[in-house]
């Protein structure tokens, strides 16, 4: 499975970007997709998850500034993420699994996205 993703750059502070990914070469049914981030000198963190249903899940820092969703017929994932901050400078990962009987976790390359003024 192969994943790309795009849409990082340098925003201003209380800046929006939309981060997208799409996914081919699955055999199987893609289920969980999400993305994380690695800042300089941390180690890769959640961002947000969402299920093939649509459920999402939101690390506490991303509560009510970005937002995940999916396209299950296309394989994407997008995340918007609106009032950035400083602290929001990372490398952001897109992540899906799948696989049958055992689901294997897929990652992307990598898109970095920088909050400054």
């Amino acid at each position: 499975v192969q994943l790309q993703a795009s849409g990082g750059g340098l925003v201003q502070p209380g800046g929006s970007l939309r981060l997208s990914c799409a996914a081919s070469g699955s055999r199987f049914r893609i289920n969980n997709m999400g993305w994380y981030r690695r800042a300089p000198e941390k180690q890769r963190e959640l961002v947000a998850t969402i299920t093939s249903g649509g459920s999402t899940n939101y690390a506490d820092s991303a509560k009510g500034r970005f937002t995940i969703s999916r396209d299950n017929g296309k394989n994407s994932v997008w995340l918007q993420m609106n009032s950035l901050k400083p602290e929001d400078t990372a490398v952001y990962y897109c992540q899906c699994r799948s696989g049958y009987p055992v689901e294997t976790a897929y990652w992307g390359q990598g898109t970095q996205v920088t909050v400054s003024s």
